[in-house]
């Protein structure tokens, strides 16, 4: 009965990390990225910096450090007003083809 009980608990913990999607807020806006030093990234020809404790998310939802964003990366970056980028998702080749912008 315990062992039924544990593999019903392993179940539902398994379910629920897979049901974790990752959302990407709709204001967050697209464009390639890549690390140019410490926290300075350049995204569409244009450098940023990175704020203390920027997030960077890989394509399956993991914490990437900077230097480790591959060159060319099509991603969804949030940035306040005064241009610091403070959360990034690298997209998906599926998530880069619906983002895409219409007129290419």
């Amino acid at each position: 009965m315990m062992r039924l009980l544990a593999a019903a608990v392993l179940l539902c913990a398994s379910a629920t990390v897979l049901a974790q999607l990752r959302t990407v807020p709709a204001d967050a806006k697209r464009g390639e990225m890549r690390h140019l030093q410490d926290m300075t990234v350049q995204i569409d020809k244009t450098q940023a910096r990175l704020a203390p404790g920027a997030q960077i998310r890989d394509i399956h939802n993991r914490l990437l450090l900077p230097a480790a964003v591959p060159p060319g990366s099509i991603v969804k970056y949030q940035a306040d007003a005064q241009g610091i980028v403070h959360r990034v998702w690298i997209l998906t080749p599926q998530e880069a083809a619906q983002s895409a912008p219409a007129n290419k």
